[in-house]
């Protein structure tokens, strides 16, 4: 029996959300969860560092710096939670805040200072989980589908499972061992950059925003016509290509467009890009189960499961008994310990890598 502490701050750029887990033998018990804010300046940094800009070394160094403070806030929290000493945590797996992602040159780069972490929680950490993906010809992304498979595979039953964070990404178990996993498109991040745009909103709380507007559809076929859509797998994508301007594009011809009408059909899209992508590539599953933060937009929810049609049940992973915000951490928890197991952490028909690889990097208490 060991317990690991996995944590994960997403493209929304929200916080970081962590969990505490104790592994024995396959099975995965999950004994606190705890989720830490960022505060708006270094929201807004990391938002920033997002593009090229002035001084960026420094500028990311420092952020970095904050970054591992919030991080050890988060495992401070847990080990509270839990009634458990740094000394009863064989390591912290840290993903690290994405501000590239560029697999197509060779780089992803997931700012964070790992040393520092190690230092403010006098726990190993684990870091630096998908440069070694990369390097091996992969894209780096996404790295949950393996844990996926680990947690909600189940023999003989075909189910996907669809992570909406910023960016989307299934994982497709079918049920005989067999995983396909990829980016599908946005997620949230489009609908987050809307509004907060026009109503200094961080997010649409539930979907109400969009619940107010109406689809048009014209921008919707437009916003589809995006070639990453039509892409084979596998591929992975981030904010260096679904942004603002990418939107603003695209919206050139409809200058008089009601916000909130925008913000419906962002909507749509993460919806229908998602149920284009489980459709071609879901073998026939039944069951969509949904975490990350999407999985609390009762709209968008509505929306995927009108675009899949009555015949396939769309659900959170509470069904499966897994909180929808806890299962990136709980990903990253399960990376730590197949890494100090020297056993691979990625599936290369998901990501294309040359083969399997142990992911991280560790960085001694």
């Amino acid at each position: 029996m060991t317990h690991y502490i996995g944590l994960m701050s997403g493209t929304s750029l929200d916080g970081v959300d962590g969990a505490l887990a104790q592994f024995t033998g396959d099975a995965i018990t999950t004994l606190a969860a705890a989720y830490i804010a960022f505060p708006p300046a270094l929201r807004a940094e990391l938002m920033a560092l997002q593009a090229a800009g002035d001084n960026e070394i420094e500028r990311e160094a420092l952020a970095a710096n904050q970054l591992a403070q919030f991080y050890a806030q988060c495992v401070a929290q847990l080990l509270d939670e839990a009634g458990r000493e740094p000394d009863a945590v064989r390591a912290v797996a840290v993903h690290g805040q994405t501000i590239r992602h560029r697999p197509e040159l060779g780089f992803t780069r997931q700012t964070n200072n790992p040393a520092l972490l190690a230092e403010l929680c006098g726990i190993d950490v684990i870091a630096d989980f998908r440069s070694r993906d990369v390097a091996a010809g992969g894209q780096g992304a996404p790295l949950v589908p393996a844990f996926h498979q680990a947690l909600f595979g189940k023999p003989g039953q075909a189910r996907v499972v669809a992570n909406i964070g910023g960016i989307s990404n299934i994982s497709v178990l079918d049920g005989k061992g067999g995983v396909i996993g990829f980016d599908t498109g946005p997620g949230n991040v489009l609908m987050d950059a809307w509004i907060a745009r026009h109503l200094d909103k961080e997010y649409d709380a539930d979907g109400a925003w969009a619940a107010s507007g109406n689809e048009i559809p014209e921008l919707l076929q437009e916003l589809l016509h995006e070639p990453y859509f039509a892409l084979p797998a596998p591929k992975s994508t981030g904010r260096d290509l679904f942004h603002l301007e990418w939107l603003d594009t695209r919206l050139a011809v409809y200058g008089d467009a009601a916000p909130e009408d925008v913000q419906f059909t962002l909507t749509k899209l993460t919806a229908v890009s998602l149920a284009r992508a489980i459709e071609a590539y879901g073998g026939g599953a039944d069951a969509v189960y949904v975490c990350g933060g999407g999985a609390y937009n009762s709209v968008l929810m509505s929306e995927l499961g009108k675009a899949l049609g009555d015949h396939v049940l769309v659900a959170s992973t509470q069904a499966l008994g897994v909180a929808p915000n806890r299962v990136e951490a709980l990903a990253f928890a399960w990376l730590g310990h197949r890494f100090s197991e020297r056993l691979a952490g990625n599936l290369p028909g998901v990501t294309g890598a040359k083969g399997e690889r142990v992911l991280g990097a560790l960085y001694p208490r």
